[in-house]
C-alpha cells in the first residue's frame, strides 16, 4: 500500500487529471488509473486522493459521508483518513494507498509511484 508520506519523490511520476475549477470545495472527482479506482476530494481548499476501494471489503470509498478528515465507508462502515489512506475504524484494518497532489498550471496533478 502506498502512503504519500513516504513515498519517494524521486520516484513518482505525476499525471495531470483534472482542471481546479472542475472540483469545488467538497467535490469529489472519481478517475481510475493502471485500472486503480481514486477519489480525489478538495476540502478547506486542499486537494487529496485516496483509493477508492475499502480494505475490508473491495467495495468503494469514495460515495461514503465525510466527516472532517474521515470518510466513512457506505458498505459497512469503516473509516479512513483521506490525508493519509490511514484506517480509523474497524471492521477494516488495512490502510488504502494515499497518493500526493499538486497543482501545476491550475491543473490537478496526482503523484503515482513511477515504473521502474
Amino acid at each position: 500500500m502506498y502512503d504519500y508520506k513516504v513515498l519517494d519523490e524521486d520516484k513518482l511520476e505525476y499525471i495531470a487529471v483534472a482542471s481546479v475549477e472542475e472540483l469545488s470545495e467538497g467535490g469529489r472527482l472519481f478517475i481510475e488509473i493502471d485500472e486503480q479506482p481514486i477519489m480525489i476530494i478538495k476540502i478547506n481548499g486542499e486537494y487529496y486522493a485516496i483509493a477508492d476501494v475499502c480494505s475490508h471489503d473491495d467495495g468503494p470509498v469514495g460515495e461514503g459521508n465525510l466527516e472532517g478528515y474521515e470518510i466513512i465507508c457506505p458498505r459497512h462502515g469503516a473509516r479512513f483518513d483521506i490525508r493519509t489512506g490511514r484506517v480509523i475504524a474497524l471492521p477494516a484494518f488495512v490502510d488504502i494507498p494515499a497518493y500526493p497532489i499538486r497543482i501545476n498550471g491550475g491543473q490537478i496533478e496526482i503523484g503515482i509511484p513511477a515504473e521502474e
